[in-house]
């Protein structure tokens, strides 16, 4: 990624919403540990369940939709089922609208935050995640125009 890329980047993006994920390649806050308002990088000790998560060229996630506990570490597994990359970003819709509309400009851009992970297409990869505090939290394909096309799902996190 080209200097300016990633300046422009880093401008644009909140501390929060890249405290965490796992893309191919590199930006912004690699290696943070912070919590955001989504929760935080978790580690494989901590993890209290996993749950299967399939992406596929319907732009769908299967499930699209995970009922967790605060304070629950969850290893998501997922499988890219398509014939085209797909990812998954854990954020706020906000946040993820944001990383989208950055994405849009600069579709070559790549990642390794803890909150993502990017499958190539018959793919398998794995990320953890500790979902520290109640509410609830999305999870997107930011490759430009699948979140768009409703690859999008929800966790909620409960007390």
């Amino acid at each position: 990624m080209h200097k300016p890329s990633i300046l422009l980047f880093l401008s644009l993006a909140s501390a929060a919403a890249m405290a965490a994920g796992d893309h191919q390649g590199g930006h912004a806050m690699r290696g943070e540990q912070q919590a955001s308002a989504v929760g935080m990088p978790g580690k494989s000790a901590d993890v209290t369940r996993t749950v299967d998560v399939s992406m596929d060229d319907s732009m769908r996630f299967v499930p699209d939709h995970v009922t967790v506990k605060a304070g629950e570490t969850v290893r998501f597994f997922l499988k890219n089922c398509g014939k085209m990359p797909h990812e998954m970003v854990i954020g706020s819709m906000a946040e993820l609208k944001e990383h989208a509309e950055i994405m849009r400009r600069f579709p070559s851009m790549e990642h390794e935050d803890p909150n993502m992970i990017t499958l190539k297409p018959g793919q398998r990869g794995g990320l953890i995640w500790k979902f520290d505090r109640p509410g609830s939290v999305e999870f997107a394909c930011l490759v430009p125009g699948h979140m768009e096309a409703g690859m999008v799902a929800k966790v909620t996190v409960s007390k």
